[in-house]
C-alpha cells in the first residue's frame, strides 16, 4: 500500500468533516483515540512498511479494537487505481496490477485513473474459502473459452487493510489462506485445471479475546507483531474517552473539524514516512544484538529478526530519522518478539517482561521495569 501526497482527502479549504460525510458514514477520527498506544503504533508502522506482516491485536471485549482500525482506514489518504478495476490495480506499477490491466499496459493501451479511499475489508467470521479467494466459472471457461473470475473479499482488500474480528474463532485453514496472501502478496484460485491469480497485497489485522482461546503458535508466528490491549482503569481517562464519545455521537461534523488539522499533520507524516523509508539504515552492531536477543529467547525462525529490523526502520522513518538508535529497538521489539516465546501451551502469551529483560541485557542498558513487568515481578515473589 503506497501513499502519496498529492491523494490527501482533504484541502485547507475543504474541511475533513464535509470530505468524509461527502463520500461513507463518518468514523471517529485516529487522533481523537485516547490511550491504546501499543495498537496505535503497531497499526501506523504497518501502514508505513506493510511488509511487517500485519498485526494481531488480543485484549478486553469493548476496548476500541474496531474503532481504531476503522479510523486508521479512514485517516489514510486518496489512491491512485485504475478505473473499474476489481483487484485496485496500481496505475504504472506492475507487481501491483491484475492481469487484464498488465495486458493493455503493455499493448500501450491508456489507462483511466481515478483516485479512491484506502479500502478497508471487514471479513466476516463464517466467510467460506470462496468468498474470501473468489471463484472461478467452470461453465463459462468450458463454454466461452475465458477465464470467468468472480473477485472475492482479497480481491477487494487489494492495496488496503484487510481485518478479521475474533481471528482466534476463524478457520485455521482459511487464516492460512489469509497469511500466505499477505505474505506473498499475491492470491491464486484454481479450479479443474484453470489458474487465476490477482494481486493481494493489504496491511492484516487480527483482534480477538483470549479469554475465547489462543490462536496456534505456527499462525501467530506469522503475525508480524502482536499488541496486547487492556481496559483502561484509570478513573479520569475513563471520564474523558467516555465524553470524547458522547460528544462524536452528538455532533460528528463539529467533532472531526475539531480534529482536522491533527489529521491532516498525521496522514502526511505518514507520507513522509514512506517516502523516507529506504533511506533509513540500521547499524550492524544493533543487526547482530537484535539477533542475539531472538537467540537468547529461543526464538524459533528468523521472522523475529526480519520483523523486529522492519519495524525499528518504520519507527525511524515515522519520526523523520534515517538512522535507528537504540530506543526505537526498544519501543518495537516487545510487538514483534513476545508472541514468538517458546511457552507452555497452558500459558497465555508474555506480556512483555521476558523480551524488555533479555533486551537489556544485550544491549548493556539499565533495567527500567514497565508497569507490566512490575506485575510480573509481583507474581513471581508472590509464589
Amino acid at each position: 500500500m503506497s501513499l502519496t501526497a498529492k491523494a490527501s482527502p482533504v484541502s485547507s479549504q475543504q474541511p475533513i468533516a464535509s470530505a468524509i460525510s461527502a463520500r461513507r458514514r463518518v468514523v471517529f477520527p485516529f487522533t481523537a483515540i485516547v490511550g491504546q498506544e501499543e495498537m496505535k503504533l503497531a497499526l501506523l508502522l504497518n501502514v508505513i512498511d506493510p511488509k511487517i506482516g500485519g498485526v494481531m491485536i488480543m485484549g478486553d471485549r469493548g476496548t476500541g479494537k474496531s474503532t481504531t482500525i476503522r479510523a486508521l482506514a479512514d485517516l489514510l489518504p486518496e489512491i491512485d487505481v485504475v478505473a473499474d478495476d476489481p483487484f485496485n490495480s496500481h496505475p504504472s506499477d506492475p507487481d501491483m496490477m491484475g492481469d487484464a490491466v498488465r495486458q493493455l499496459v503493455e499493448q500501450g493501451a491508456t489507462l483511466q485513473i481515478t483516485q479512491k479511499k484506502v479500502t478497508m475489508v471487514d471479513l466476516p467470521l463464517g466467510a467460506t474459502e470462496d468468498r474470501v479467494c473468489g471463484t472461478i466459472d467452470i461453465e463459462k471457461a468450458l463454454s466461452e473459452g475465458v477465464k470467468a473470475f468472480e473477485p472475492g473479499l482479497l480481491a477487494k482488500a487489494n492495496r488496503g487493510i484487510l481485518y478479521v474480528d475474533e481471528v482466534n474463532l476463524l478457520d485455521d485453514h482459511l487464516v492460512d489462506v489469509l497469511l500466505d496472501s499477505a505474505a506473498s502478496g499475491w492470491n491464486t484460485v484454481e479450479r479443474e485445471g484453470i489458474s487465476v491469480r490477482h494481486p493481494a497485497r493489504f496491511v492484516l489485522v487480527g483482534s480477538g479475546n483470549p479469554e475465547e482461546g489462543e490462536l496456534r503458535p505456527q499462525l501467530l508466528d506469522r503475525f508480524g507483531m502482536h499488541a496486547e490491549i487492556r481496559t483502561v482503569k484509570e478513573p479520569a481517562l475513563r471520564v474523558q474517552i467516555v465524553e470524547q464519545r458522547s460528544d462524536f455521537d452528538q455532533d460528528p461534523p463539529t467533532f472531526l473539524d475539531k480534529y482536522e488539522a491533527e489529521q491532516i499533520e498525521l496522514q502526511q507524516k505518514l507520507v513522509n514516512a514512506q517516502a523516507l523509508l529506504k533511506q533509513v539504515v540500521i547499524d550492524y552492531d544493533f543487526r547482530v544484538k537484535i539477533s542475539q536477543v531472538c537467540s537468547e529467547l529461543n526464538v524459533d525462525g528468523l521472522r523475529g529478526d526480519i520483523v523486529t529490523n522492519r519495524a525499528a526502520k518504520a519507527l525511524t522513518a515515522f519520526e523523520g530519522r534515517t538512522e535507528v538508535t537504540v530506543n526505537d529497538i526498544r519501543r518495537v521489539v516487545t510487538l514483534c518478539l513476545r508472541h514468538r516465546l517458546r511457552k507452555d501451551p497452558l500459558e497465555s502469551i508474555d506480556s512483555g517482561y521476558k523480551v524488555e529483560k533479555v533486551f537489556n541485557q544485550v544491549f548493556g542498558l539499565v533495567e527500567e521495569p514497565s508497569d507490566d513487568s512490575k506485575v510480573a515481578q509481583t507474581s513471581q515473589n508472590g509464589k
